[in-house]
């Protein structure tokens, strides 16, 4: 849909594009206050390296399910709908996370909040990306990236003064309960700003012409672009998926006349593996674990944390302002060269220290600064390219028919990369060290700049009604 209207309306537009990545930020902000958390929880349940792990990792499989049928039920229920139940499902895991009183308590609330946090990954691009001009869809888009990075440096910040102010995480803090209990119910204010925002947003117009409500989908695009463009927009949308006149159906994704997934699928399937095994969520779920490891303190450890959040923050800005212009698939080709150098250089750092099996921790010496200068420039390239650009191109690669099924799938592959990648840090760890373990994503890296130039196709500018499946 090529949109030239002078009387679009870009603040509004804007808005609610922001609205709908309030979920990004619960996202990231879910992802990362697990962080501060791990000693907390070790402590209080007794955990070992196995189940440790499991507990941090179990959010992950609630976002495999939740991504994987977010795009079925918002084909059903609307983009909208289904934000406002994953809001509910936010708010419901952030209390329980905090009061869980064994492993299993906690698990299941996190499966909870996991359930959210996959639904809105796939959903908040995809919304917004359907009511965005195709001009600044990149940019846009990439707000749900600054989101979820500003979510993970916000739980950073909190988990980091929350400890600091008690302590330990394992300290008390206020009303006899640990630090770590309060880390996640800081969670809760944003959960019920988002519930509530959500009723404040439109309803996705290509969602309502689906689902044969042209009327209201023409009143929402006349207050998105202009009286003048609303008819002709409709009529668009209606030809982009005349072809496939029934319900979205996760079958469509095989292709009818070869028998078999269409290519695009697997091209989705893809990049949203390969995001996840560069290893980026180790530094974000492990990053206090990982600078003790090498000889931090928790509290230096925290603040690390905060400092590569800065640092994505300020990636993520960047590939706001050339997104458009330079296009999705040289992004993510830059990206990978960076990552594959930066994570190259740590394993060196981590090669060639020495471990102290009294201390279980690497003694780095002047290769410490070396690590942490190659770890920041790794989590700067990653969130110039694969973090935001990845979600981009999921929510616009698809044709229309497909785009909720596709998102479905390919979210599935993402988390369930995810969870395989984080349950398995823990053990890499013990068998192999930093150096054997970021030696893989390394390679990881190096892969995904081949699949890039290989598979990958530009969507920079192109209608979503023009994209083939």
């Amino acid at each position: 849909m090529s949109i030239q209207d002078q009387n679009e309306n870009m603040l509004y537009i804007v808005l609610v594009s922001c609205a709908a990545t309030i979920g990004g930020f619960l996202f990231g902000f879910d992802s990362g206050v697990i962080n501060g958390t791990y000693d907390g929880l070790a402590a209080a349940f007794d955990t070992s390296e196995l189940s440790g792990g499991f507990n941090i990792a179990s959010m992950l499989l609630g976002c495999a399910v939740g991504a994987l049928f977010a795009g079925v039920l918002a084909d059903i229920l609307g983009r909208k709908v289904l934000l406002i139940i994953a809001s509910v499902f936010f708010i419901i895991s952030a209390w329980g996370s905090g009061i869980a009183g064994s492993s299993f308590e906690f698990v299941i609330f996190r499966i909870l909040g996991g359930l959210a946090v996959g639904a809105a990954s796939v959903m908040a691009p995809a919304y917004i990306s359907e009511i965005a001009p195709a001009r600044i869809r990149g940019r846009l888009t990439s707000i749900q990236q600054i989101a979820i990075i500003t979510g993970l440096f916000s739980a950073f910040v909190s988990n980091y003064f929350l400890a600091k102010y008690a302590g330990l995480s394992t300290d008390i803090l206020w009303w006899e309960f640990e630090a770590w209990r309060w880390m996640f119910w800081i969670e809760l204010v944003p959960a019920i700003i988002f519930f509530f925002v959500l009723f404040l947003i439109p309803e996705s117009p290509r969602f309502l012409v689906m689902n044969h409500q042209e009327e209201k989908a023409k009143t929402i695009l006349e207050k998105l672009y202009g009286t003048s463009v609303a008819e002709t927009l409709v009529v668009e949308i209606q030809d982009s998926i005349e072809n496939d006149a029934k319900r979205p159906s996760i079958v469509d994704l095989i292709d009818k006349t070869k028998g078999r997934v269409r290519p695009i699928v697997w091209v989705g399937i893809g990049l949203a593996v390969f995001q996840q095994l560069v290893g980026i969520n180790v530094v974000f779920y492990y990053g206090a674990v990982l600078w003790q490891a090498v000889g931090f303190s928790e509290s230096d450890a925290l603040l690390i944390n905060i400092i590569s959040g800065s640092v994505s923050i300020a990636a993520c800005l960047i590939t706001i302002k050339v997104i458009d212009k330079v296009g999705r698939k040289p992004l993510l080709s830059i990206g990978s060269f960076g990552m594959t150098i930066s994570l190259a250089l740590m394993v060196f750092a981590f090669m060639n220290s020495e471990f102290d099996s009294e201390a279980n921790k690497l003694v780095m010496g002047e290769l410490g600064t070396l690590a942490l200068i190659s770890a920041n420039v790794y989590v700067f390239f990653f969130n110039l390219s694969w973090g935001p650009v990845m979600w981009v191109m999921l929510g616009e690669m698809f044709p229309n028919q497909i785009r909720g099924s596709g998102l479905a799938v390919s979210g599935l592959a993402q988390w369930g990369a995810n969870f395989a990648i984080i349950m398995l840090f823990p053990l890499m760890l013990a068998a192999i060290g930093l150096a054997g373990a970021y030696a893989f994503y390394t390679v990881c890296a190096l892969i995904s700049m081949v699949f890039v130039i290989k598979y990958v196709q530009e969507t920079k500018g192109r209608a979503l009604e023009d994209m083939q499946g």
